[in-house]
């Protein structure tokens, strides 16, 4: 049986359709995939995220204990400042991508996918030997909402939060607190859309009368709630992985494209992520083709001479763009940008070219 998040109701009130998710009864859409899109590129959108992993880092060896549990330097963190992060297998492969926040000098927290809550946990405990450090699971004390898009800094600021004094100047990946109901928040400007946005993490008791809160404030601004399918659809254009599609165990961060996540230090647990490994290994690109039939994840990708070459991992008709992109993993040999390939999409040709990711990048204003 699924479970629920604290907002269950408020989805069920506001007519969504549900689905399962990493085990969890989500919101796909409360009214149609392209509207909810529409409002996270124009306005704002509103997500229910609390079915994300909380890790809490505590102790006076949390910095030290990160640089070696993971793949990039994290001692190097200001208090309130936020990293991209893999937690990696011992052989380099992508047990998940994080993100960690440094709230003080012995306290960090790790926001890990929701269906690798369980593997995140597991592997960095397993990891606290010879650290001065405890890892604790906090994501059933935690409720997470996104408010994502343009709009999204007035909604924030109109809603009834009683903010840092710190927050109009809250720059991209850092973090702040406020008080809400009298208790506090954190509300980090981070997301995973493309757009610029927050994220307010609230417990569980409060999480609906602050929902309430922002939805209300919301309406004046043209935000939407907003549901897992345009969740996908904006991360794709934005060219973000998803685990299951774009990361595994199977695939390295240079495959992926995210040799930049992995640095070199004396000793961390996924050293051999450092090499580039195997010219000839497939490799992340992103395609573009004409119409409307959108490569799917699966579908398998040829070269124009007829040799099957790769897999699609994700795809769609790009709301924003109107027409279809994809990412896929292919032989590097035809990974050259405007490289002509062909997907079969059902049983039909369908030409498309390489293009780098991401394919949307949003016109970024003052920091």
């Amino acid at each position: 049986m699924s479970k629920h998040t604290p907002l269950h109701a408020a989805h069920e009130r506001a007519g969504a359709s549900f689905t399962d998710f990493a085990g969890y009864d989500m919101p796909v859409r409360y009214e149609s995939d392209l509207v909810e899109h529409h409002a996270v590129r124009d306005s704002a959108g509103m997500f229910d995220l609390s079915h994300m992993a909380e890790i809490s880092i505590l102790g006076p060896g949390a910095a030290d204990f990160l640089d070696y549990a993971l793949s990039n330097r994290l001692s190097v963190l200001e208090n309130h400042q936020a990293k991209y992060s893999l937690l990696l297998s011992a052989e380099g492969g992508v047990i998940d991508d994080l993100i960690v926040y440094r709230l003080s000098s012995e306290r960090y927290l790790i926001v890990a996918n929701a269906a690798n809550r369980d593997a995140a946990v597991a592997a960095l405990g397993q990891r606290t030997a010879g650290f001065d450090v405890v890892v604790s699971d906090e994501s059933d004390d935690w409720a997470l909402i996104a408010v994502q898009g343009p709009h999204s800094r007035a909604i924030i600021s109109a809603a009834g939060i009683d903010l840092s004094e710190d927050f109009e100047e809250l720059r991209y990946y850092r973090m702040t607190t406020g008080t809400f109901n009298g208790e506090q928040v954190l509300i980090a400007r981070t997301g995973y859309t493309g757009e610029d946005g927050y994220e307010v993490y609230v417990s569980d008791a409060h999480a609906q009368a602050l929902w309430d809160e922002l939805d209300a404030t919301g309406t004046n601004h043209g935000m939407r709630l907003c549901g897992l399918a345009c969740r996908d659809t904006l991360r794709l254009e934005a060219g973000m992985p998803l685990y299951g599609h774009e990361l595994s165990l199977d695939w390295t961060p240079h495959q992926a494209g995210l040799g930049r996540a992995v640095v070199a230090k004396e000793s961390f647990v996924g050293m051999p992520a450092l090499e580039p490994g195997p010219t000839d290994a497939p490799i992340l690109v992103g395609l573009v083709g004409e119409g409307k039939r959108a490569p799917r994840a699966g579908y398998s990708v040829r070269s124009t001479a007829g040799d099957t070459i790769g897999e699609v991992t994700s795809g769609a008709l790009s709301p924003t763009l109107g027409y279809p992109i994809a990412m896929a993993y292919i032989d590097p040999q035809h990974a050259d940008v405007d490289t002509e390939l062909i997907v079969d999409v059902r049983g039909s040709d369908v030409r498309v070219r390489v293009q780098p990711l991401p394919f949307y990048q949003r016109k970024k204003a003052a920091s």
